[in-house]
């Protein structure tokens, strides 16, 4: 397993987590051959989006014994009403619903305490000043929770909390067909098919700047819906043409700011095939050829970090100086964890010596050597 740092908070988190859907089938009788399977393969980190009293309370027998083997995102504003989850911005209940978390889970911490579904900047604004954020703030004050999160699938909204400064990892909806779309308030447009009628050119900007801000500010993120709750892997994919589920993660992973993938698994078998990424071959991972045959899609121009260009002649690491490069970009200057980052590479953009091999492997047409020469001035090598 690799393991990667979340953001600012310092944790090391596993590149693989593990989503919590299929622990409510069967009474939650699967749960504690999931969590088995996680723990064996050094799946570190869980999310617990879920108010079931069924999912809290296998989740905190599975872990009973190995609590501190385990990373735990849980998410606050969530209770269980007449038999059904029920979001909530109501303070009693929230507190209600954050001790019965605790309780079930058998434990007196929670490592990233997830301020749940903020899909409108004005529900952004109501958490901040209805009370909300300042009880997240104190039970992080208190060590109930280490860190404080937020659940998005706008990247308006997440744009508006990640700038505020007040917390430190997004969970987003991260996928390469989510990514095309603009902002927009109702999450299930995101699955829709008419979403995808018409033809889609390159990433929605707000989503790349989401990631890019993520990533200048240290705000780490956390994948939901890596495979489109399924639809990406199937022939109903919005694609046009499923993927597989080591491409969705390798997507996924070379997006800035990312940390972890949380698979979610309604089987052994189905956390398995996620688990399966450690050691897939690169050709398994490789989604570039898979996206340039998606029809009415359209990348031309826009690196993906796919890793086609490579090797490099002179060895440079072209996706992550691009990488880098755009990150300078947006920012509209060099921040400095970027510029120390990219101080760290062994061979950079001043190694270039625009012999234009990168360029023709790549399946979306950037124009690699520019890049490189304008790397050089902004980075100085």
């Amino acid at each position: 397993m690799k393991y990667n740092i979340l953001g600012r908070t310092g944790l090391c988190v596993s590149e693989i987590g593990l989503g919590c859907e299929g622990f409510s089938e069967d009474g939650g009788a699967r749960t504690a051959s999931l969590i088995e399977l996680a723990h064996k393969n050094g799946v570190n980190y869980i999310d617990l989006y879920s108010s079931s009293p069924v999912i809290r309370s296998s989740l905190g027998e599975a872990l009973c014994g190995r609590r501190k083997d385990f990373i735990l995102q849980a998410h606050l504003c969530t209770i269980w009403r007449n038999g059904q989850y029920k979001a909530t911005r109501n303070l009693p209940e929230v507190e209600e619903g954050f001790a019965d978390l605790l309780e079930r889970l058998h434990t007196d911490y929670i490592d990233v305490g997830m301020i749940h579904y903020v899909d409108s900047p004005k529900e952004w604004e109501r958490i901040e000043k209805g009370g909300v954020l300042a009880y997240a703030l104190k039970l992080k004050a208190e060590g109930k929770i280490k860190f404080i999160g937020v659940s998005s699938h706008n990247p308006l909204a997440a744009l508006k909390a990640v700038e505020s400064g007040a917390i430190d990892v997004l969970m987003f909806s991260v996928n390469p067909c989510y990514d095309l779309l603009p902002a927009g308030e109702d999450c299930e447009d995101l699955w829709r098919e008419e979403s995808y009628q018409n033809e889609l050119t390159n990433m929605d900007p707000d989503r790349e700047r989401l990631y890019e801000t993520c990533a200048k500010l240290g705000v780490g993120i956390t994948v939901m819906k890596a495979f489109g709750g399924g639809d990406l892997l199937s022939e109903n994919s919005p694609a046009g043409k499923p993927l597989t589920v080591a491409q969705c993660i390798a997507y996924a992973l070379t997006r800035p700011a990312v940390a972890t993938v949380l698979a979610g698994a309604h089987s052994v078998e189905e956390l398995q095939a996620s688990l399966d990424y450690e050691t897939a071959s690169r050709e398994e991972r490789d989604y570039a050829a898979a996206f340039r045959a998606f029809p009415r899609i359209n990348w031309t121009g826009h690196c993906m970090y796919c890793g086609h260009c490579a090797p490099c002649t002179k060895g440079i690491d072209i996706a992550t100086v691009t990488k880098f490069l755009n990150l300078a970009r947006a920012q509209g200057a060099l921040p400095e964890t970027v510029r120390e980052h990219y101080a760290a590479l062994e061979k950079t953009a001043k190694d270039c010596i625009a012999c234009g091999a990168c360029e023709t492997r790549c399946p979306f047409g950037v124009g690699i050597v520019s890049n490189m020469k304008e790397a050089v001035k902004i980075f100085g090598r």
